[in-house]
């Protein structure tokens, strides 16, 4: 048995009963954090609208188009029927094709058709266009893929369409375009696209400080190391690695690399992924820090960098981001919950915008292998550590489910959790 793993989820189901339990003492009459929450107010999209604010074969909405799949290609396998009862599929073609979507899509449908029951009680949802095999749509359309459909409501009334968009944001589809007076169109990501498996990392070539002054490859890491990061004021601090929060060591994914001005650094992460910055006319210092997506950093912010053991980091100025391909994608959480990654500071968090939540939210991981540490050698951790499977860690899916319960979507990146344990 993995101790430190033990611990951890012992640590985490002790902290949920905590939580459950002050939460039921808090259900009865009188003020306070046991009143029942609103239900979210929904604004129906405008016509026209589409979110996420991009194009949708786009990073930050559905991603690229992989190519159009036909009954006989190998990728048809990829596609599986919707026969859910409370879906009405037009299906004016009698061949069944408005049916066949990839699974991602099926699962989101099937979603947004409760909503709309629930919306309006007698109502059901309505699919006009699904997968297309007879070239209907423009060049390069999701329809092809089986990624995209075109809804309506079963009563086809207009008035309805804006809040059928709103709806079909919430049930989690990638893009949403109130496209016509006729129709709302939504599409998702490819099943296994680099789009659909951001998450939030670094390259298995980037690489740390030791405390002994040696680089060490991001992938080479074993718990008990220690790595340079900074603490909350900025000062340069070697922390214990403990952990990947997400290890992919085959796949290639799009990074976005984020260059600097003289002394010339760069590093590159996943869009999702949390980087430290500050706005170009701030003044220097580490107080005027924010944590910010990746995909957010702009020219001109400053990001912050090493400059040697036992100082501050210093701010320096963005000067180019571009997007590159690399093999390999690990995320490394250390105790401090910081780290420099190729003389550049970073959050070991991503997914959402928040590092201090983010830092609060692994207190059981930190309490776990503190523990474990003083309990059993370091070649005891390393042992275990092998054990860890590639893929989203457990603990990180359990508080990204916990996560999608308490906050509104819009908390997180849209490339913020990896598909099929990336």
């Amino acid at each position: 048995m993995d101790e430190m793993l033990l611990l951890t989820r012992i640590t985490l189901v002790c902290l949920i009963c905590c939580s459950l339990v002050s939460s039921g003492l808090a259900c009865g009459p009188g003020r306070g954090y046991g009143r029942r929450r609103h239900p979210k107010k929904l604004t129906p999209l405008a016509y026209k609208q589409f979110i996420p604010n991009v194009a949708e074969k786009t990073l930050g909405a559905s991603g690229r188009y992989e190519g159009k799949i036909t009954r006989n290609s190998e990728r048809f396998k990829e596609l599986t029927p919707n026969y859910n009862p409370d879906i009405i599929f037009k299906d004016e073609e009698n061949t069944g094709a408005d049916r066949l979507m990839t699974q991602r899509c099926k699962d989101k449908l099937n979603s947004l058709a409760i909503s709309v029951m629930n919306q309006w009680p007698g109502v059901k949802l309505r699919v006009t266009e699904g997968w297309d095999e007879d070239g209907h749509h423009s060049e390069e359309s999701l329809h092809y893929e089986g990624r995209s459909v075109d809804i309506t409501t079963s009563d086809r009334d207009r008035s309805k369409y804006g809040m059928l968009a709103r709806l079909a944001v919430e049930a989690g589809f990638d893009w949403v375009y109130y496209e016509s007076k006729a129709h709302i169109h939504c599409s998702v990501k490819a099943e296994n696209s680099v789009a659909a498996k951001s998450g939030g990392c670094f390259p298995g070539s980037a690489s740390v400080i030791l405390h002994d002054g040696r680089n060490k490859l991001i992938k080479d890491l074993n718990p008990g190391d220690k790595v340079l990061a900074a603490d909350e004021q900025g000062n340069l601090v070697f922390s214990d690695f403990m952990m990947f929060i997400d290890k992919d060591p085959e796949s290639r994914r799009v990074f976005y690399v984020i260059e600097t001005e003289e002394p010339h650094k760069q590093i590159a992460l996943t869009a999702a992924h949390l980087l430290f910055v500050a706005d170009s006319n701030a003044t220097a210092g580490f107080h005027s820090i924010k944590a910010a997506f990746a995909s957010k950093v702009k020219p001109g912010q400053r990001v912050f960098i090493n400059e040697g053991v036992g100082s501050q980091v210093k701010p320096v100025a963005v000067k180019r981001i571009y997007l590159e391909e690399y093999e390999g994608s690990f995320a490394p959480v250390t105790a401090q919950g910081t780290i420099v990654v190729d003389q550049v500071l970073a959050s070991c968090y991503a997914v959402i915008e928040e590092h201090r939540w983010a830092h609060w939210a692994f207190a059981p991981v930190r309490l776990s292998y503190g523990v474990a540490s003083l309990l059993f050698s370091k070649d005891h951790l390393i042992t275990n550590s092998t054990v860890q499977d590639d893929g989203v860690h457990w603990y990180s899916n359990a508080l990204y489910q916990l996560g999608t319960w308490v906050l509104d979507k819009g908390s997180f990146h849209p490339l913020g959790m990896s598909i099929n344990s990336s």
